[in-house]
């Protein structure tokens, strides 16, 4: 028998808000060490999709082609850190002109750091993770992916719906794939009454990288990328 089992119940109690308590300084330390790390790549896009996307495949080229565009356009792209489309964004960025990012996570299955990384930081904790890449983007490049896009997306999606962060492009690449859950947000979601007919305009549905470039120019074009005083105040409370 451990000497834990021999302790009274209020004791191992205590403990474990002590240790909880711990906990939180680290979450906190997490967020420091993530925000002064990251705080001078703006402006930065950050590209989400699959893990288990093959270099040979056509999602792997078209991400690698995006990023490279928006890198030598001037902006940090910022990924996962791990395989498959994560790599790409991160490849393509790594040999543009700006720096390739790479937020990695500790995870016991799938995750490994990519080596096309100028800036590289690994959390704990997804949802310290996903504030950074709410909070230091200027648009979202959504690639076809699994369960992890798609929590990336529908948070980026409500946050931007709800006024919890700033308006930024959040565009879908890949017809094919994605056309399905945009009709069923239309056609759903939005006959049902549980949207607002404005909210189909927060996502993009764009296949070209050179127009996914353009567009998120045309988003900026009359005002600058750094976010107002406001918007800055508005991102202290995601």
């Amino acid at each position: 028998m451990s000497d834990q089992s021999k302790l009274p119940v209020s004791k191992l109690s205590d403990m474990t808000s002590s240790k909880e308590a711990w906990r939180v300084f680290g979450i906190m330390s997490e967020f420091v060490a993530a925000t002064e790390r990251l705080s001078a790549i703006q402006p930065a896009v950050s590209i989400f999709g699959s893990a288990r996307t093959k270099p040979d495949h056509p999602y792997y080229r078209i991400t690698e082609e995006i990023a490279r565009l928006l890198s030598d356009a001037g902006f940090a792209v910022i990924s996962g850190g791990g395989p498959g489309i994560m790599e790409a964004a991160n490849k393509g960025a790594f040999y543009g002109r700006s720096p390739s990012v790479g937020l990695n996570i500790q995870l016991p299955h799938e995750q490994h750091t990519n080596p096309y990384q100028n800036v590289s930081h690994t959390f704990q904790h997804f949802f310290s993770r996903k504030v950074m890449f709410v909070k230091f983007a200027s648009a979202y490049v959504v690639m076809p992916g699994g369960f992890g896009t798609l929590d990336e997306l529908m948070e980026a999606l409500t946050l931007v719906q709800t006024g919890k962060t700033r308006r930024i492009p959040i565009i879908l690449v890949g017809s094919g794939f994605w056309r399905g859950m945009l009709d069923w947000i239309r056609n759903t979601l939005l006959t049902e009454g549980m949207i607002h007919s404005d909210d189909l305009d927060l996502v993009q549905l764009i296949d070209e990288p050179e127009a996914v470039v353009s567009a998120i120019f045309k988003h900026y074009e009359t005002r600058g990328f750094e976010p107002s005083a406001a918007e800055r105040e508005m991102q202290l409370n995601l």
